[in-house]
Protein backbone atom coordinates (compact mmCIF):
# COMPACT_ATOMS: atom_id res chain seq x y z
CA UNK A 1 0.00 0.00 0.00
CA UNK A 2 1.30 3.69 -1.25
CA UNK A 3 1.69 6.29 1.70
CA UNK A 4 -1.00 8.13 -0.42
CA UNK A 5 -3.68 5.19 -0.24
CA UNK A 6 -2.67 4.88 3.75
CA UNK A 7 -3.44 8.18 4.48
CA UNK A 8 -6.87 8.40 2.33
CA UNK A 9 -8.50 9.29 -0.87
CA UNK A 10 -7.58 13.11 -2.20
CA UNK A 11 -11.08 15.12 -1.83
CA UNK A 12 -11.44 17.89 -3.76
CA UNK A 13 -13.33 20.95 -2.19
CA UNK A 14 -14.17 24.00 -4.28
CA UNK A 15 -15.35 27.22 -2.68
CA UNK A 16 -16.40 30.23 -4.02
CA UNK A 17 -15.77 32.48 -0.79
CA UNK A 18 -12.32 31.69 1.80
CA UNK A 19 -15.29 31.92 4.83
CA UNK A 20 -15.95 27.92 4.08
CA UNK A 21 -12.26 26.90 4.39
CA UNK A 22 -11.89 27.06 7.83
CA UNK A 23 -15.05 24.93 8.83
CA UNK A 24 -14.87 22.55 6.55
CA UNK A 25 -11.06 21.78 7.47
CA UNK A 26 -12.38 21.64 10.95
CA UNK A 27 -15.72 18.75 10.29
CA UNK A 28 -12.62 17.00 8.59
CA UNK A 29 -10.34 17.33 11.49
CA UNK A 30 -12.94 15.62 13.67
CA UNK A 31 -14.75 13.28 11.26
CA UNK A 32 -11.85 12.10 8.72
CA UNK A 33 -8.49 13.66 9.34
CA UNK A 34 -7.60 10.45 7.07
CA UNK A 35 -8.42 12.24 4.34
CA UNK A 36 -5.94 14.21 1.95
CA UNK A 37 -7.76 17.57 1.37
CA UNK A 38 -7.13 19.54 -1.50
CA UNK A 39 -9.06 23.17 -1.54
CA UNK A 40 -9.45 25.27 -4.94
CA UNK A 41 -10.95 28.96 -4.50
CA UNK A 42 -12.88 31.27 -6.76
CA UNK A 43 -13.87 33.73 -4.50
CA UNK A 44 -15.64 35.47 -8.16
CA UNK A 45 -18.33 33.08 -8.38
CA UNK A 46 -20.52 34.80 -5.79
CA UNK A 47 -19.99 38.48 -6.65
CA UNK A 48 -20.81 36.96 -10.21
CA UNK A 49 -23.56 35.38 -9.01
CA UNK A 50 -25.03 38.10 -7.33
CA UNK A 51 -24.29 40.24 -10.70
CA UNK A 52 -26.00 37.67 -12.78
CA UNK A 53 -28.97 37.44 -10.69
CA UNK A 54 -28.96 33.41 -11.98
CA UNK A 55 -26.81 30.52 -12.98
CA UNK A 56 -25.75 31.41 -16.72
CA UNK A 57 -24.20 28.79 -18.98
CA UNK A 58 -20.83 30.29 -18.91
CA UNK A 59 -21.13 29.71 -15.18
CA UNK A 60 -22.55 26.36 -15.41
CA UNK A 61 -19.21 25.64 -17.33
CA UNK A 62 -16.31 27.36 -14.92
CA UNK A 63 -18.01 24.44 -12.59
CA UNK A 64 -17.68 21.54 -15.07
CA UNK A 65 -14.11 23.39 -15.40
CA UNK A 66 -13.15 23.60 -11.27
CA UNK A 67 -14.39 20.05 -10.98
CA UNK A 68 -12.22 18.33 -13.72
CA UNK A 69 -9.67 19.79 -12.55
CA UNK A 70 -9.74 18.54 -9.20
CA UNK A 71 -10.06 14.83 -10.88
CA UNK A 72 -7.39 15.08 -12.76
CA UNK A 73 -5.19 16.09 -9.99
CA UNK A 74 -6.31 13.35 -8.71
CA UNK A 75 -9.31 13.98 -6.34
CA UNK A 76 -11.17 10.84 -5.70
CA UNK A 77 -14.35 12.30 -4.42
CA UNK A 78 -15.59 16.50 -4.49
CA UNK A 79 -17.58 19.13 -2.10
CA UNK A 80 -18.48 22.14 -3.41
CA UNK A 81 -19.25 24.13 -0.29
CA UNK A 82 -21.10 27.16 -2.08
CA UNK A 83 -24.22 27.14 -1.99
CA UNK A 84 -26.85 29.31 -4.63
CA UNK A 85 -25.13 26.94 -7.50
CA UNK A 86 -27.15 23.55 -7.65
CA UNK A 87 -28.35 22.89 -11.07
CA UNK A 88 -23.84 23.94 -11.84
CA UNK A 89 -23.04 21.58 -9.17
CA UNK A 90 -25.20 18.30 -10.79
CA UNK A 91 -23.57 19.36 -13.90
CA UNK A 92 -20.06 19.40 -12.33
CA UNK A 93 -20.63 15.80 -11.05
CA UNK A 94 -22.15 14.21 -14.28
CA UNK A 95 -18.84 15.74 -16.29
CA UNK A 96 -16.66 13.78 -13.81
CA UNK A 97 -18.63 11.31 -12.45
CA UNK A 98 -16.97 10.54 -9.60
CA UNK A 99 -18.70 11.07 -5.93
CA UNK A 100 -19.95 14.16 -5.91
CA UNK A 101 -21.90 16.39 -3.23
CA UNK A 102 -23.57 19.46 -3.11
CA UNK A 103 -22.83 21.95 0.32
CA UNK A 104 -26.67 20.93 1.40
CA UNK A 105 -28.10 17.61 0.15
CA UNK A 106 -26.24 15.66 3.27
CA UNK A 107 -27.54 18.60 5.49
CA UNK A 108 -31.19 18.64 4.12
CA UNK A 109 -31.30 14.75 4.26
CA UNK A 110 -30.56 14.84 8.14
CA UNK A 111 -33.03 17.47 8.47
CA UNK A 112 -35.85 15.54 6.77
CA UNK A 113 -34.85 12.78 8.93
CA UNK A 114 -35.83 15.11 12.04
CA UNK A 115 -39.35 16.63 11.57
CA UNK A 116 -41.34 18.08 9.19
CA UNK A 117 -41.22 21.57 10.85
CA UNK A 118 -37.34 23.25 9.26
CA UNK A 119 -35.83 25.90 9.42
CA UNK A 120 -33.13 27.33 6.86
CA UNK A 121 -30.99 30.39 7.60
CA UNK A 122 -29.06 31.96 5.27
CA UNK A 123 -26.51 35.46 5.48
CA UNK A 124 -25.95 34.86 1.47
CA UNK A 125 -29.45 35.96 0.18
CA UNK A 126 -29.10 35.11 -3.46
CA UNK A 127 -28.91 31.49 -2.23
CA UNK A 128 -32.24 31.42 -0.36
CA UNK A 129 -34.26 30.56 -2.40
CA UNK A 130 -32.17 28.17 -4.84
CA UNK A 131 -31.83 26.80 -1.34
CA UNK A 132 -35.35 26.12 -0.44
CA UNK A 133 -36.26 24.99 -3.85
CA UNK A 134 -33.44 21.97 -3.01
CA UNK A 135 -34.89 21.10 -0.14
CA UNK A 136 -38.74 21.11 -1.20
CA UNK A 137 -37.38 18.81 -3.99
CA UNK A 138 -35.88 16.33 -1.98
CA UNK A 139 -38.92 16.09 0.36
CA UNK A 140 -40.95 15.69 -2.89
CA UNK A 141 -39.00 12.78 -3.73
CA UNK A 142 -39.19 11.36 -0.13
CA UNK A 143 -43.03 12.11 -0.12
CA UNK A 144 -42.40 14.40 2.57
CA UNK A 145 -44.88 17.17 3.64
CA UNK A 146 -42.70 19.96 5.16
CA UNK A 147 -43.81 23.39 6.81
CA UNK A 148 -40.67 25.23 5.75
CA UNK A 149 -39.02 28.53 7.11
CA UNK A 150 -36.42 30.64 5.96
CA UNK A 151 -34.12 33.48 6.88
CA UNK A 152 -32.11 35.45 5.70
CA UNK A 153 -29.80 37.27 7.99
CA UNK A 154 -28.78 40.85 6.77
CA UNK A 155 -25.32 42.43 7.40
CA UNK A 156 -24.07 38.93 8.98
CA UNK A 157 -21.68 38.16 6.05
CA UNK A 158 -20.29 41.51 6.05
CA UNK A 159 -19.53 41.17 9.72
CA UNK A 160 -17.73 38.20 8.92
CA UNK A 161 -15.99 39.69 6.09
CA UNK A 162 -14.46 42.22 8.13
CA UNK A 163 -13.65 40.30 11.18
CA UNK A 164 -16.31 40.56 13.11
CA UNK A 165 -16.86 37.32 13.73
CA UNK A 166 -18.61 37.71 17.23
CA UNK A 167 -20.91 40.15 15.76
CA UNK A 168 -21.50 37.71 12.87
CA UNK A 169 -22.97 34.70 15.47
CA UNK A 170 -24.70 37.09 17.27
CA UNK A 171 -26.98 38.36 14.41
CA UNK A 172 -27.41 34.25 13.50
CA UNK A 173 -28.40 33.83 16.66
CA UNK A 174 -30.59 36.80 17.18
CA UNK A 175 -32.56 36.14 14.07
CA UNK A 176 -33.02 32.68 14.67
CA UNK A 177 -35.92 33.28 17.72
CA UNK A 178 -38.53 33.38 14.73
CA UNK A 179 -37.74 29.55 14.66
CA UNK A 180 -38.09 28.31 18.10
CA UNK A 181 -41.03 25.88 17.44
CA UNK A 182 -39.36 23.86 14.54
CA UNK A 183 -37.93 20.74 14.42
CA UNK A 184 -34.82 21.31 13.01
CA UNK A 185 -32.62 24.33 12.23
CA UNK A 186 -30.12 24.21 9.14
CA UNK A 187 -27.05 26.86 8.83
CA UNK A 188 -27.46 26.81 5.09
CA UNK A 189 -23.87 27.94 4.10
CA UNK A 190 -20.76 26.61 5.59
CA UNK A 191 -19.19 30.11 6.71
CA UNK A 192 -22.16 29.75 9.01
CA UNK A 193 -21.09 26.51 11.02
CA UNK A 194 -18.71 28.76 13.90
CA UNK A 195 -22.02 30.04 14.92
CA UNK A 196 -23.88 26.84 15.72
CA UNK A 197 -23.11 26.83 19.54
CA UNK A 198 -24.70 30.07 20.08
CA UNK A 199 -27.72 29.08 17.80
CA UNK A 200 -28.10 26.30 19.46
CA UNK A 201 -28.24 27.54 22.41
CA UNK A 202 -31.14 30.09 21.69
CA UNK A 203 -33.25 27.06 20.75
CA UNK A 204 -34.10 23.75 21.88
CA UNK A 205 -34.20 21.79 18.72
CA UNK A 206 -31.29 20.70 16.94
CA UNK A 207 -29.37 22.95 14.79
CA UNK A 208 -27.46 21.29 11.59
CA UNK A 209 -24.44 22.83 9.66
CA UNK A 210 -23.34 21.97 6.08
CA UNK A 211 -20.20 21.03 6.95
CA UNK A 212 -20.37 17.95 9.45
CA UNK A 213 -23.08 16.54 7.12
CA UNK A 214 -21.67 16.76 4.26
CA UNK A 215 -17.77 15.29 5.49
CA UNK A 216 -19.62 12.18 7.05
CA UNK A 217 -22.00 11.78 3.66
CA UNK A 218 -18.69 11.80 1.75
CA UNK A 219 -16.89 9.52 3.63
CA UNK A 220 -19.92 6.96 3.20
CA UNK A 221 -20.49 7.49 -0.21
CA UNK A 222 -16.61 7.00 -1.12
CA UNK A 223 -16.43 4.05 1.69
CA UNK A 224 -19.22 2.18 -0.16
CA UNK A 225 -17.20 2.14 -3.75
CA UNK A 226 -19.21 1.98 -7.20
CA UNK A 227 -22.75 1.68 -7.36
Amino acid sequence: MTAAAAAGPRIGLIHATAFSMPPIDAAFDRLWPQARRMHLLDDSLSRDRQRDGDLTPAMVQRFVDLATYAKRAGAQGILFTCSAFGPAIEAAGRAVAIPTLKPNEALFSQALARGRRLGLMVTFEPSLESLAQELRGLAAQRGAAIELRTVFVPEAMDDLAQGRAADHHCKIAAAAGVLADCDAVMLGQFSMAPAQPQVQAALRCPVLTTPECAVQALRERISAGPG
